[in-house]
């Protein structure tokens, strides 16, 4: 948090009838951010139909909105907000950057008129703890003035170097902090990275094999190159930042919609890392990030196996135990019941993977 804030003022309202902070971020499924442009009307009428299919709709306000679109994406946001039922789906939106002439109309408006229902506020291309600040104080104005029961969120996106050197202080900045998403696009900018993909890997980015002598001593050409992957470092320190603050990371965008094989390799490296969910651009990647940040039954019937194993006859998962010739303690069932509970978590929105959870047969093996 800002070192100028005491700890003991920290859940504190900002602002005199704001809703209380939350001291827990809730834990809600949000494997896929699906990013909906509220002034487009073709796009705008797809959204019922996309309610209770997708964890998150988000509005978006910034970019891919024209400047010329802003005031229409905003009110359209209301209009679809004001009319919809969202029933599980969480809705949030992207606001614009806090250095644009837009940022203070989108929340200004945003809060009084759709307030009740916003989950999330995402803010982009967030440098340190004083961006947070800012917005934390005007949301709190903004729910008093509203008459807001329950704090709205805010999502901070890391898209800028001196965002990712931050990243400790961002993520605990406010108590209202939901998470971090990686942005690769605007944040390969920022750092001067030689790549115009918009996530992914690169064909440029690998090593190389060893060179190896035929029997002759002529060494030869035929080494093996491996691709590597551009996001590891930030995506893992983004990890240990959330972790360390209770709040949940994402994998940002990928912008090739037309590969589905690359964008799964890379959701699930995210997924592998620590990540909760990635953002869809496009409804062919709603049913990728589901796939990917959904364990599957033979990992939920492993964890189950462990975790029957660690606690059978009253224990309390000390020790260790032989399981298919491998040792499984402690540790192992901390491993366990991450998965355990996140299949719980999404048991209760997703019916099919409920059906599918609660047809596993946990044997002693």
């Amino acid at each position: 948090m800002p070192s100028s804030r005491s700890p003991k003022d920290f859940f504190r309202p900002l602002a005199v009838g704001a809703p209380q902070p939350l001291r827990e971020i809730p834990a809600r499924p949000s494997r896929a951010i699906h990013f909906f442009d509220p002034s487009n009307e073709k796009m705008a009428a797809k959204v019922p139909q996309l309610v209770g299919t997708v964890d998150v709709l988000l509005g978006n306000l910034e970019d891919a909105v024209k400047a010329d679109n802003k005031v229409a994406a905003r009110e359209g946001l209301v209009r679809i907000a004001s009319g919809t039922d969202f029933g599980p789906t969480q809705l949030w939106t992207r606001i614009n950057a806090l250095d644009s002439p837009w940022v203070l109309d989108d929340l200004t408006t945003l809060v009084p008129a759709i307030g009740d229902k916003l989950d999330v506020v995402m803010v982009p291309k967030v440098q340190g703890a004083e961006d947070i600040a800012y917005v934390d104080r005007l949301l709190a104005q903004l729910e008093a003035r509203a008459g807001l029961d329950r704090p709205i969120l805010v999502h901070a996106i890391l898209e800028t170097a001196r965002g990712v050197a931050n990243v400790e202080e961002i993520c605990g900045a406010s108590p209202r902090m939901q998470g971090l998403s990686l942005g690769p696009a605007d944040l390969a900018a920022d750092r001067r990275m030689k790549t115009t993909r918009v996530g992914g890997g690169h064909p440029g980015y690998l090593v190389r094999e060893d060179p190896r002598r035929t029997s002759d001593g002529v060494e030869s050409n035929d080494r093996a190159t491996y691709q590597q992957d551009l996001w590891h470092y930030t995506i893992a320190r983004m990890v240990d930042a959330c972790a360390m603050h209770g709040i949940s990371p994402y994998y940002g965008p990928f912008g090739d919609i037309g590969d589905p094989v690359a964008c799964e390799d890379q959701f699930r490296n995210a997924f592998l890392l620590g990540c909760v969910g990635a953002w869809s651009l496009h409804p062919t990647q709603i049913p990728i990030a589901h796939r990917v940040f959904s364990p599957s039954v033979e990992d939920i019937r492993h964890a189950r196996r462990v975790v029957a194993a660690l606690q059978r006859d009253g224990g309390d998962g000390t020790g260790a135990v032989m399981l298919d010739g491998k040792m499984e303690d402690d540790a192992s069932l901390k491993q366990c019941l991450v998965l355990v509970e996140l299949a719980e978590q999404l048991s209760a929105v997703d019916p099919e993977l409920k059906e599918k959870y609660a047809a596993i047969e946990v044997s002693d093996g």
